[in-house]
């Protein structure tokens, strides 16, 4: 009851679960083999024993009071420790392959930001080649405005901004097509 529960409120709860647990084993199937670090923030605590490997993937715990804030702290916390290139994606898109990281990492060193919207006004990845704090600030997380109020927010701040296609993000039923996903991990 506790992932997925907009979906999960037309589906169920148990078919909501093993929903999301496909999109994770697609996220990682996909991020396991970047030639990148890589990093999971888990919400309440650090599991060790999990589908993300230890060898593979350092873990932290998020810290924040939402979406914007959690995000804002990872970028903040792997830029503070050195790294120059940051992206950040959620698990919730079966359409994002391991070619659109690489093309969004690859982006990095001639822009600012780079983005993949999603249909839904979101985005399923963020990119930066340097810490912009404001665009986690004033935003209607979960909405379907987040996509674009980020795109004027980093033109006014004279940021350049490279998008991505744009991919389904699974929030609700209508988002799912089941024989897509069937095919997914």
């Amino acid at each position: 009851g506790k992932v997925k529960s907009r979906l999960a409120a037309t589906v169920g709860e148990q078919r909501a679960l093993g929903i999301y647990k496909r999109l994770l084993l697609h996220t990682h199937a996909i991020s396991k083999n970047i030639d990148a670090d890589r990093f999971i923030f888990y919400e309440d605590f650090l599991n060790e024993e999990d589908l993300w490997e230890n060898s593979i993937y350092e873990k932290f715990l998020q810290q924040g009071s939402d979406l914007g804030q959690r995000m804002k702290h990872a970028f903040e916390k792997l830029f503070s420790i050195g790294y120059k290139k940051i992206i950040i994606i959620g698990s919730d898109s079966y359409e994002l392959t391991g070619s659109i990281l690489n093309d969004a990492y690859e982006a990095l060193p001639m822009v600012d930001v780079v983005i993949g919207p999603a249909s839904d006004g979101g985005y399923y990845l963020l990119g930066m080649s340097k810490f912009i704090p404001e665009l986690f600030d004033n935003k209607s997380w979960s909405s379907d405005t987040v996509y674009a109020d980020t795109i004027k927010q980093a033109g006014q701040l004279s940021y350049t901004v490279q998008s991505l296609v744009t991919l389904n993000d699974v929030d609700v039923e209508s988002d799912i097509d089941f024989d897509k996903l069937n095919r997914i991990a």
